[in-house]
């Protein structure tokens, strides 16, 4: 089973693929995309998709999506949250239920001690805007006729990683991985949407890549017979790691289609 996975690095294309291949995309990429199975793994990302009406006709995996009942009081859970950091969408014309996810900011500062203790040169204010932008607490009201599905595992992975773990759990065979550029701390950003709703600024740096490659070698170890693809014109990343991947151009997957 041949299996396309858009991650939103700035050198996705769409690529061309038949009835017999399935599609993943993560997060924003439904702005742009319609694919198979769209995965968000961030709580303001689901927010904003569920809102779009996305998933009353798409199939979504989202992390920790899990309905309270309509019964459930949602009044004891505010409490405490500032009244811009509360986002809640309208009821549903029948009630079905929400979904109540948070972060904190307190939560945030924990987590760049952390990060400071372990590698001191770190930018500070930068790692506090990739952590706290999307600092709240969302309250989303569902729909019964919904397609989302709760991410049962991997959980605290990147949406990336997961959704191309999810394709090797549904049986691809090969995988096509598409927009995968990576990111150098040194360099701005790479990703199609910063400076968007939802996202970080088009200033913020690059991201360590130190946990996104630990958790794609686990990939390639877990799915030993699986065959990688990374689809990349630049040929700038490539993981040495596993027998089972190589970097293919643009081109070269074109004439296999």
């Amino acid at each position: 089973m041949k299996h396309i996975v858009y991650g939103n690095g700035e050198s996705r294309k769409v690529m061309a693929h038949n009835e017999w291949t399935t599609t993943w995309g993560c997060n924003a990429a439904y702005r742009d995309l319609s694919v198979d199975n769209l995965v968000s793994v961030d709580y303001n990302m689901q927010q904003e998709i569920y809102e779009s009406g996305y998933a009353e006709k798409n199939k979504c995996y989202f992390a920790d999506w899990e309905i309270l009942p309509p019964e459930f009081g949602v009044e004891s859970l505010i409490m405490g949250w500032e009244e811009g950091k509360i986002h809640e969408t309208e009821q549903r014309e029948i009630n079905s239920g929400c979904v109540v996810q948070g972060k904190t900011q307190e939560s945030v500062e924990n987590t760049i001690k952390e990060y400071m203790a372990l590698n001191p040169n770190l930018d500070e204010n930068d790692l506090r805007e990739k952590l706290s932008y999307n600092v709240g607490l969302y309250i989303t009201h569902v729909d019964v006729k919904d397609m989302v599905e709760t991410i049962q595992f991997p959980k605290g992975w990147s949406c990336g990683n997961t959704a191309i773990h999810l394709a090797c759990q549904s049986g691809a065979t090969e995988l096509y991985m598409v927009g995968f550029d990576g990111n150098d701390y040194g360099k701005p950003i790479n990703n199609m949407y910063k400076g968007t709703k939802n996202y970080v600024s088009e200033t913020a740096k690059g991201f360590n890549t130190i946990n996104w490659d630990n958790q794609f070698k686990t990939i390639l170890k877990e799915f030993p017979n699986t065959k990688f693809y990374k689809i990349d014109d630049r040929n700038e990343w490539i993981e040495t790691t596993g027998t089972n991947i190589q970097t293919i151009t643009y081109e070269t997957y074109e004439k296999g289609v």
